[in-house]
């Protein structure tokens, strides 16, 4: 095994909704969309989106149904400048992500804001700041 990295899957009980949000909302291009398996088109690492109980259907593993607690997975959303952080997170929740940390200087010398999706997740826009 090479330890790469290729898929990173969002576990959901409701795919179409989160479908809609990372399509509609952050702009993802769907790449194929089975109902309860959606992929978007992304460089670099496939991204999807899955109900459990596909995984439960198609393995019989009951511990896909099991709902997780506390923060489980963080996506991060690189922009251009420190700017488009607070464009980009001004848009973004105008149009339907849960605002949970409006933009602000970090000390690891990045502009950061975070976000949620329709399950909670909480993801991060993000720049590096100019060296001063």
């Amino acid at each position: 095994m090479k330890a790469v990295i290729d898929l990173v899957t969002i576990w959901t009980d409701d795919a179409p909704r989160m479908r809609d949000f990372y399509r509609d909302v952050l702009g993802m291009d769907v790449k194929l969309d089975l109902g309860g398996y959606v992929e978007f088109d992304q460089p670099g690492v496939r991204f999807s989106i899955c109900d459990r109980g596909v995984m439960v259907d198609v393995v019989g593993i009951a511990a896909f149904e099991e709902k997780a607690s506390g923060q489980q997975v963080e996506l991060a959303f690189p922009v251009e400048s420190p700017d488009r952080v607070d464009a980009v997170y001004g848009e973004i929740i105008a149009q339907g992500a849960e605002p949970i940390h409006p933009p602000q200087d970090m000390p690891w010398s990045q502009r950061t804001a975070l976000f949620a999706d329709p399950d909670g997740n909480i993801h991060e826009i993000f720049a590096d700041l100019e060296d001063e």
